[in-house]
């Protein structure tokens, strides 16, 4: 089982380091998955408005309370997360209300800014350009700068911890400089096809803990997942035979996603997949640095400019997106 081991916010609240995250969870599945992660012991819980699945997630969290022995709303650390279109500063506040009603909660442990990316408020969760259908219509006059803002001014009593979610270090410097408030989370891709090590350690220096989503890469795009790959798999059977229990391939990427201190947060709906992934396994330096090795073939899997409809911005330099037109607006 989990070890409970947990890693400390810039504002003093704890965080369990394993959480259980909801993205691409199907309504109709996702609330029997979240009751059922909190019944095996996970009380880190990975939320979006954008998922489309908060309103079940909510009954999952009610009917877990209802039912787990002694399990109380203040012992789940609840995350969510600020959609596009409502990045205005004007919008903002509403869009937090909107969350917590849709999640029949009071408050949230902590809220992100989703992407860097302002999407047009007001034609829905992806608003298409009036020009051409394939692309997202962005709103190019609201920077990130002054989501950030609008975001550090909600009230503690809704929002306990604010942070954001797949900033560079140029958009992070960009918002702490334009306010001088630190993100407590910045919540990106990180796997070891995608070490980022600058990022890592400026997260570090900065105090603001990173939570890793796509752990185990991602098969929206047809490539092999991480727990095939021969070093990962040779890494668990070693573990495996040191320890005399099973590692599997997602234990290892797991504990890999919280060396340093960091948080993870892996998704499934399947009974058996949420005990599993509820184990903590220790790596040495040699596991480490064997998995770091994979980063050698660099791949970033989530670019929003591939998307379809496609978002015409470069957020991360990456080779796939340098046909974009625009810049993230600071």
């Amino acid at each position: 089982m989990s070890s409970g081991r947990t890693v400390t916010l810039n504002t003093g609240a704890k965080v369990p380091a394993l959480g259980y995250g909801t993205w691409q969870s199907a309504p109709g599945e996702v609330g029997a998955g979240v009751f059922e992660a909190l019944k095996v012991g996970y009380r880190h819980l990975d939320l979006a408005k954008v998922y489309g699945n908060q309103r079940e997630v909510g009954e999952g969290i009610k009917r877990a309370i209802a039912e787990v022995p002694g399990l109380k709303r203040e012992d789940i650390f609840i995350t969510s997360k600020l959609w596009n279109d409502s990045h205005q500063p004007e919008n903002v506040a509403a869009a937090l209300d909107d969350t917590l009603q849709e999640l029949g909660l009071d408050y949230l442990d902590l809220y992100l800014i989703h992407w860097p990316v302002a999407f047009t408020h007001g034609s829905g969760l992806f608003p298409k350009d009036p020009n051409d259908s394939n692309t997202i219509e962005l709103d190019k006059k609201t920077s990130i700068s002054q989501t950030w803002k609008a975001m550090t001014e909600l009230p503690k009593t809704k929002a306990r911890a604010v942070g954001v979610s797949n900033f560079t270090i140029n958009h992070l410097e960009t918002v702490i400089k334009a306010t001088g408030v630190v993100p407590a989370v910045n919540q990106i891709e990180r796997h070891p096809r995608l070490l980022d090590e600058p990022l890592v350690k400026y997260a570090a220096d900065k105090h603001i803990i990173l939570t890793a989503y796509s752990a185990f890469g991602n098969n929206t795009i047809g490539a092999p997942l991480l727990i095939v790959n021969d070093e990962v798999k040779a890494v668990a059977e070693r573990l495996t035979k040191a320890k005399g229990r099973t590692v599997t391939p997602a234990h290892v990427l797991l504990a890999w996603a919280q060396v340093g201190g960091h948080t993870v947060i892996p998704k499934s709906v399947t009974a058996s997949r949420i005990h599993e992934n509820f184990q903590e396994v220790d790596l040495d330096q040699e596991d480490i640095d064997r998995l770091n090795k994979i980063g050698d073939d660099k791949h970033r899997f989530n670019i929003p400019f591939t998307y379809k409809p496609n978002w015409n911005v470069n957020l991360f330099d990456d080779e796939r997106e340098k046909a974009a037109t625009t810049q993230v607006v600071l």
